[in-house]
């Protein structure tokens, strides 16, 4: 496994539609493993495989309640209810915006062996569900924020919770 590197908003890959995956092969699984890697040490909660240059429909999800997961041609079947939120991106350091998404989100996707399984997620999970799929579309959370925060704002959000 590799760390990759992060691409930052200034790379036009960033906005460009991803393919499907069609291949679950050792290339594609040693992607995912490194996308995991690289999100571990990047402390964040998702990765899209656009972010680290690979234009294919995959990404990880980890908000800490266990094991990671990995949702290969994900799509969104489902959802309900409403949240708005502080969101930043990982290819954005230092970024953050107040942006709407559903409070639950269920999503079919397929795993590392090209099985078809659905996720659920609710708050946090949901919020990741969401701006990594929209990564596969060419969608930057900034497309969506209500606000951007300035670093007042932040410190205060911060310092309140």
């Amino acid at each position: 496994m590799a760390i990759r590197k992060i691409v930052t908003v200034e790379d036009p890959v960033l906005r460009k539609k991803s393919r499907p995956v069609v291949k679950f092969d050792e290339k594609l699984w040693m992607l995912l493993d490194d996308m995991k890697e690289t999100l571990k040490k990047a402390d964040g909660a998702g990765l899209a495989a656009v972010q680290v240059g690979i234009l294919r429909r995959a990404v990880i999800v980890d908000v800490g309640d266990g094991k990671p997961l990995e949702l290969i041609n994900p799509e969104i079947v489902e959802t309900s209810g409403e949240q708005e939120g502080q969101e930043g991106c990982l290819s954005l350091p230092g970024e953050w915006g107040v942006v709407c998404r559903p409070e639950f989100v269920k999503v079919r996707a397929q795993n590392r062996k090209g099985q078809w399984c659905l996720f659920k997620g609710e708050g946090l999970k949901a919020r990741c569900f969401c701006h990594e799929i929209d990564h596969l579309d060419g969608i930057i959370f900034t497309d969506r924020a209500k606000h951007m925060l300035t670093d007042e704002e932040l410190s205060r959000l911060n310092n309140n919770e």
